[in-house]
């Protein structure tokens, strides 16, 4: 019997009034996979997050969270979540050490202050602890983010445009970070506009467009797939990329 998915989304629907964000969109995301998922602005993709974090109510549908229904048992599935957003909100005048300490105790974990340098120290980070969290630089602030959203452990955590706006060597060292995640055995769910971050992390990826998932498998599996399509031979220069892929199968329009 093969093991069941850490994340399943089933036929999922996402409607707000008259307006269908999410159309019948299934996937699935594997123990110890990063899994991303691709489209454009307006693409559907906020409205599946929310819907598997449990932020919208799908209006058909099923989404399982390591085997756990989450429209029946709500907080046992987002106690198998963790969530990184593109932005953080903590509060800036506490330091690095008081806030990793304060979302530990609503988690319910114990960390003493060696545990927090050590937390730290698996993301480059030792010495930032008693800097308050303003005065970190863009790519720091989503370490700490990215410790503070696995901090419980969860079976399956959630990046949002995780690296969007920063610099190469933040970004390659929050690569790093992912892979370490996932090394841990834990799965990724990975939302990017980044055609070269998605090439290298993801183990597969999902491209949604207006509301519908367009097609799925890995990278390589992608453009050999569609490399003979003939609106991806249009956008492309030379060898078919995955961007060319995605520009190709989501059009050209400025969203």
């Amino acid at each position: 019997m093969p093991p069941k998915p850490i994340l399943e989304v089933t036929n999922l629907s996402v409607n707000y009034g008259a307006v269908k964000a999410v159309d019948q969109v299934s996937f699935r995301v594997e123990a110890g996979e990063i899994f991303g998922f691709l489209g454009p602005n307006g693409a559907g993709k906020t409205s599946t997050l929310s819907a598997i974090e449990g932020l919208v109510k799908p209006t058909a549908g099923t989404i399982m969270v390591d085997g756990i229904n989450t429209a029946r048992d709500p907080l046992a599935a987002k106690a198998n979540l963790g969530v990184q957003l593109q932005s953080t909100s903590f509060q800036p005048e506490l330091t690095v050490h008081e806030i990793i300490r304060l979302f530990a105790g609503l988690y319910g974990t114990a960390l003493s202050r060696a545990d927090v340098d050590q937390l730290l120290a698996s993301v480059k980070l030792e010495e930032v602890g008693r800097k308050r969290f303003k005065e970190l630089s863009g790519g720091q602030q989503q370490r700490v983010s990215l410790i503070i959203a696995t901090l419980h452990r969860p079976v399956l955590v959630l990046l949002d445009e995780p690296t969007m706006g920063l610099d190469p060597q933040s970004r390659r060292q929050f690569w790093e970070r992912i892979e370490g995640i996932r090394k841990e055995g834990r799965s990724i769910l990975l939302t990017t506009h980044s055609m070269e971050e998605a090439q290298a992390v993801c183990d597969r990826i999902a491209i949604i467009d207006h509301g519908e998932l367009v097609t799925s498998g890995t990278p390589s599996d992608l453009i050999r797939q569609h490399r003979n399509d003939p609106a991806v031979k249009r956008v492309s220069h030379g060898a078919v990329t995955l961007e060319d892929v995605f520009i190709g199968l989501t059009g050209t329009e400025i969203r």
